[in-house]
């Protein structure tokens, strides 16, 4: 079994996320008492939300390049950042290692259109869902890709900062995103829905949404397990 080198920290719930699909995944893989074998570098995650917040993307890249270079040293075989927004400087990140990054916008990607879908809604940060980085990664694939109107996009991301990323978990809020995946899907016509935060696995179970769902953290830990395993 391959070395995954995770990139997290970013918020640290969303990390031990991952880490509890890899293990789920792996035992039904694997059976018995196998565990998925992972290096994490965690960042400090006030320090890198400061950064992006106030737009200094550069600060940014120089925090995950140091450590993506020591998940490298350390031994790891692939590199996959644990955070959809952060993908911002997926590049740089990647071009800074020689080992194999996983993007997470390709993992769900290949779910969306495994799936057979051609439009699909995008729930996450405002910085995700207006940004490219993870949009244009299913709409390269001939997927539509709607995202919700202004007033759902600020709810949607004052949620995730103030509530999820403290590991706050509200049935209010999970009514309001299930009320936003319902206009998508009245308004815009979306036949399945991205969970494109990794800490909106922690409000919504996708296979529990009144459409089909794609938690991107759980489709970049398969990404990653496969390629672990594989």
């Amino acid at each position: 079994m391959k070395l995954i080198g995770i990139l997290g920290g970013i918020s640290p719930f969303s990390t031990s996320y991952y880490y509890e699909v890899l293990n789920d995944l792996t035992r039904a893989r694997l059976g018995g008492r196998h565990s998925a074998r992972c290096l994490i570098h965690a960042v400090d995650f006030a320090g890198v939300e400061a950064m992006h917040v106030a737009r200094d993307w550069p600060g940014v890249t120089k925090e995950l390049l140091v450590a993506a270079r020591s998940l490298e040293a350390g031994g790891a075989d692939c590199l996959i950042l644990a955070c959809n927004t952060m993908h911002n400087v997926a590049d740089a990140v990647a071009d800074a290692v020689s080992i194999p990054f996983l993007h997470i916008g390709d993992a769900v990607a290949d779910a969306v259109q495994t799936a057979g879908l051609g439009r699909v809604g995008l729930l996450g940060t405002r910085f995700t869902m207006e940004a490219p980085f993870v949009r244009e990664r299913i709409e390269v694939r001939g997927i539509e890709v709607a995202t919700p109107d202004k007033p759902g996009r600020d709810d949607v991301h004052r949620i995730i900062y103030d509530e999820l990323c403290a590991g706050i978990i509200r049935d209010e809020s999970r009514e309001r995103f299930l009320r936003e995946v319902d206009t998508l899907r009245a308004q815009q016509g979306i036949e399945g829905i991205v969970l494109g935060c990794t800490e909106i696995g922690l409000l919504l179970d996708s296979e529990a949404l009144p459409l089909p769902g794609f938690d991107t953290s759980r489709s970049h830990a398969e990404a990653a397990i496969r390629f672990a395993l594989d």
